[in-house]
């Protein structure tokens, strides 16, 4: 696994984004809501990732903010715009995705996940929330891409979100993006909302350079047990659900597989919305 990523610091330009093979999953830092309405650096680098990958066939998300005991996937044939968030300006709650449901995907990823051993549920009208919609805006502005959305179980651990991206493998041989949406870091309490730009808390530094050495290693095992191992961790995520999304992008990543990283900085000071793009890695000839 590789990463052909420039030196690490919370200005650095958003590096382009090269033509990368269609079937790699993602992993997006999705920040504040705030960004649908000015998505700037940060949505100008979702745009670029999307013009440079072939079109998907349907797109699974696996965002933070839906949680539950045991996995659940949608299958409403039109999901609603979630406004899952309060305090925010009118604009926002106008701000509507209507892209079509992927009930035939939703099926597939029962099947994987049931035969994995894992198994899964299908809701029928679950909609897209915030950490969906908000990078799809800028992704797939036309909203013309079937999408569903995958559950997360905040209970559980990182290793066993490996576990279900492990069973998610075959969408990207199908077609499909598996986009994989959370934060690298979250810590809400330390959020500077005046921040200026490149300012960046020391320990959320800290560990999003920590995390980026160790996905270069491809040092699966440091990942998965990052809380005990990354330098701030505790703080960087009070709690799992932000980063468990990443969990899930690393297991349905194809091994081997390179990998890019976009650095797009810091926001408010403390949320790093670096993103991970993973590719297999060609046969050799």
């Amino acid at each position: 696994m590789t990463i052909p990523s420039p030196p690490i610091h919370a200005g650095h330009t958003a590096p382009e984004v090269s033509a990368l093979h269609p079937e790699g999953p993602c992993f997006v830092s999705h920040g504040a809501p705030t960004l649908a309405l000015a998505p700037g650096r940060t949505g100008a680098s979702w745009r670029a990732l999307a013009a440079g990958r072939a079109r998907p066939r349907a797109i699974l998300i696996v965002s933070a903010h839906w949680e539950s005991p045991s996995p659940m996937v949608s299958a409403a044939a039109r999901p609603e715009t979630i406004h899952d968030f309060g305090g925010f300006p009118p604009a926002l709650y106008a701000l509507q995705y209507p892209a079509p449901g992927a009930p035939a995907l939703a099926l597939r990823v029962k099947s994987l996940l049931d035969e994995a051993g894992i198994g899964c549920a299908i809701d029928s009208t679950r909609g897209l929330d915030h950490g969906a919609w908000v990078p799809l805006l800028s992704m797939y502005p036309d909203a013309d891409v079937p999408v569903t959305q995958l559950s997360i179980q905040p209970h559980r651990d990182p290793a066993w979100h490996y576990r279900v991206g492990q069973a998610l493998r075959p969408l990207g041989a199908q077609g499909v993006l598996v986009l994989c949406s959370g934060s690298l870091t979250h810590n809400l309490r330390d959020v500077r909302w005046q921040a200026g730009e490149g300012a960046v808390e020391p320990y959320a530094q800290a560990f999003s350079d920590w995390f980026a050495t160790h996905v270069q290693a491809a040092d699966v095992a440091a990942l998965l047990d990052y809380r005990a191992r990354a330098p701030g961790a505790e703080r960087a995520h009070p709690s799992d659900e932000h980063l468990l999304p990443f969990h899930v992008a690393l297991g349905a990543a194809q091994a081997p597989a390179a990998v890019r990283r976009i650095d797009n900085g810091f926001t408010l000071g403390v949320l790093a919305m670096d993103a991970y793009v993973f590719e297999a890695e060609p046969a050799p000839a």
